[in-house]
């Protein structure tokens, strides 16, 4: 693939005409690093021009002032040189034979934001503009129009190799790009850092896909889905900008560690605006403090309990027995029982939430009563009948047909009065699930209910019953598979006029009501036409770790197809059957003589005497989602958390005990599936149980 490379230390290739080739085997790379330096001056000046803007007299008003400031200081911001970050990491020179669209011999360097010298002449191009998806997608077969591609290698901030590839020259020899293969390489030391300089062509095409659709990335472990989920908002951002600022983005993920994780990402490419969430924290309109057994959560969270909370909220509509009076002035009007009840029953055949339902009635009674005045020869207009429509005649017809529903209150009775359960779940769930669900001793009231993360999407659910819930733009929902039918639809209806981008893995799934089956997932959501994509090329868990792994396929998720990696680290890959007590710590300090970040992984009831003996040896550690601390490179894992997470090198602790943790085998494997792939350089199994038989 690439042609040559060059470094301080090493020859560079000839650069192709113009300019002219340059004798020294240096200056190509010295041009480059001056490159570089004005670019970063440009950027300074940018930054600079816009601190230095007057805004005094502009807006019409202080709310006006104060919203155009809080939009030049995020672009101040978002103007910052990130010392250590790359301001670009690749080069475009287009073919000198190529005269359309005036991109005859034009040069682009490929870099994380848009930067221009004080003319507005561009000097680095943003990598999501229309001109740089050549630099992910051009091959020998499709150039593009590209006649030679350039990767640059960095030390820190500082620009130190180059690598060339001459797309349209047949004399030149395709070999796999050493400076790509670095930066995939790199340590894992820290936060999840972004893919920008290494997006492959199937993942670009993914990154880009267009805004109005909805797309599933089934992805094996290693594949990227999570950097290409959240490269996409940053995508959708940059050409949606308007649009998604007015609708917003939101990114949720499965715990707050991995929010933690991943949350540098998008400001590193300039993107500070987008909301990260935990599903627990979008239906958080009760606190959490209990919790459910895993048959309770399963029924919980079973899409049937979308039909038993709405036969729920409208459990309380009566039917009016009695007409209503209104008095005005010295007049009486009156709309009978059966005009009353005709009203009812053509909101109820809308099915339009019961709040709107409540907000019409009303009206719909005041327009009758209008109309009367109106054959009498009076001529009324909006104001008499939103007069009428607020009168407590009217009021108290609407309350008698339509009371009014708090959704914390309907669960509550839901879960807690027999009788109520058992004629909302007629005919949906049957005796035995409804006896699953049903507290054994009712609260006495709200406050004092120990309201459980399931309990508190079915709270969600009757909420949107009641009350549309508001819609973004576009949503990312990662580690999806882990979702309940429930849940999904409480993301759903987050982006319900938006579009979403789903990422998992089916053999990943590790809770009791894990999804098999991406199809009905995208139905839970609301997006049955959303196209599924699959990724299976892996880029971080070497070959011999994700084929060691893949073994437990055939126990969990059979219909999926094996992923590969292009990483072969040798030496990579090790299982220590032990026997004495300090054999986890030994290879705990093994680990950390290399350069890097160490996970071990362990199951979670493991976790307290695996702490004391990290202490006892004198190795700091961290918890999950800490890794940006200073002086510790060591993280202790529990198993149920590590999901999402990477580490250089990973020690995995007693399997035996990761698949013993869970309620079922099955479940236990794909738990084992995770920890075992969740190491980039190297993976250290310790155990003295026996390993389970599915690893063969």
């Amino acid at each position: 693939m690439p042609a040559s490379s060059a470094s301080a230390a090493s020859s560079a290739s000839p650069e192709p005409a113009p300019p002219p080739p340059d004798q020294d085997d240096h200056a190509p790379l010295a041009r480059e690093q001056a490159h570089l330096a004005a670019s970063r001056a440009a950027l300074r000046a940018m930054r600079a021009e816009t601190e230095a803007l007057d805004i005094s007299d502009v807006a019409a008003n202080w709310v006006n002032a104060e919203v155009l400031a809080s939009g030049i200081a995020l672009r101040i911001k978002a103007l910052a040189d990130l010392s250590g970050t790359p301001l670009f990491f690749g080069r475009l020179d287009f073919d000198h034979s190529v005269d359309d669209d005036g991109e005859h011999g034009h040069r682009f360097y490929i870099g994380r934001r848009h930067v221009h010298d004080a003319h507005g002449d561009p000097m680095v191009i943003d990598w999501r503009a229309p001109v740089s998806q050549p630099f992910y997608r051009a091959t020998r077969n499709d150039p593009q129009d590209v006649g030679l591609r350039r990767r640059f290698g960095y030390d820190g901030g500082e620009l130190t190799a180059y690598e060339d590839e001459h797309l349209t020259d047949p004399a030149e020899a395709e070999t796999a790009s050493a400076l790509l293969q670095q930066e995939i390489e790199k340590p894992r030391v820290g936060p999840m850092r972004d893919i920008v300089a290494t997006i492959q062509p199937e993942q670009d095409e993914l990154v880009r896909a267009p805004l109005t659709g909805t797309v599933c990335v089934q992805g094996a472990p290693g594949t990227g889905k999570t950097a290409v989920g959240l490269h996409r908002v940053a995508y959708l951002l940059y050409a949606h900008r308007e649009r998604l600022a007015r609708t917003g983005t939101l990114v949720v993920g499965p715990n707050r560690s991995f929010l933690r994780y991943i949350e540098q990402v998008l400001p590193t490419l300039g993107e500070l605006e987008v909301k990260q969430a935990t599903v627990g924290e979008l239906v958080g309109r009760v606190e959490v403090r209990g919790a459910d057994d895993a048959v309770a959560a399963g029924i919980k969270g079973d899409a049937r309990m979308a039909e038993v909370l709405r036969r729920a909220v409208r459990a309380g509509v009566r039917m009016p027995e009695e007409g209503v009076v209104v008095v005005r002035g010295s007049r009486r009007w009156r709309v009978s029982a059966g005009e009353l009840g005709e009203l009812v029953r053509q909101l109820l055949d809308r099915d339009i939430r019961y709040g709107a339902a409540r907000e019409a009635l009303p009206q719909r009674i005041a327009h009758l009563v209008l109309v009367q005045m109106e054959q009498a020869g009076e001529a009324p207009d909006d104001r008499v009948q939103n007069a009428v429509a607020r009168t407590p005649a009217v009021k108290a017809a609407v309350k008698a047909a339509l009371p009014p529903v708090d959704p914390a209150k309907l669960v509550l009775r839901l879960l807690s009065d027999a009788d109520f359960l058992a004629e909302q779940a007629d005919g949906v769930l049957d005796a035995e699930e409804q006896r699953a669900i049903l507290w054994e001793r009712a609260p006495r009231g709200l406050k004092s209910v120990r309201w459980s993360a399931a309990d508190a999407v079915l709270i969600d659910e009757a909420h949107d019953l009641v009350e549309r819930t508001g819609s973004l733009g576009h949503v990312v929902l990662d580690e999806a598979q882990d979702l309940s039918p429930m849940q999904y639809r409480a993301v759903g209806r987050r982006c319900s006029t938006g579009s979403a981008t789903i990422l998992g893995d089916i053999a990943q799934g590790t809770t009791p009501w894990a999804t098999d089956d991406w199809a009905s997932a995208l139905a839970h959501l609301g997006k049955p036409d959303g196209r599924v994509e699959e990724l299976t090329q892996g880029f971080r868990v070497p070959r011999t770790v994700i084929a060691y792994a893949s073994r437990l396929l055939p126990a969990i998720a059979p219909e999926l197809t094996e992923a590969t990696s292009v990483r072969d680290a040798a030496g990579s890959f090790a299982i220590r059957q032990v026997t004495k007590d300090g054999a986890v710590v030994d290879a705990c300090r093994d680990a950390l003589r290399r350069e890097g970040s160490v996970g071990l992984i362990a199951a979670d009831a493991r976790r307290p005497a695996l702490a004391e003996a990290l202490e006892a040896a004198g190795l700091p550690f961290l918890a999950p989602g800490e890794e940006t601390s200073a002086g510790a490179r060591l993280t202790l894992v529990p198993a149920s958390l590590a999901k999402g997470l990477e580490y250089d090198y990973v020690v995995l602790d007693e399997p035996a005990a990761v698949v013993a943790g869970e309620p079922d085998r099955r479940t236990g494997l794909r738990r084992l599936y995770v920890c075992l792939t969740r190491a980039v350089s190297g993976l250290t199994i310790t155990h003295t149980e026996p390993l389970p038989g599915e690893l063969g």
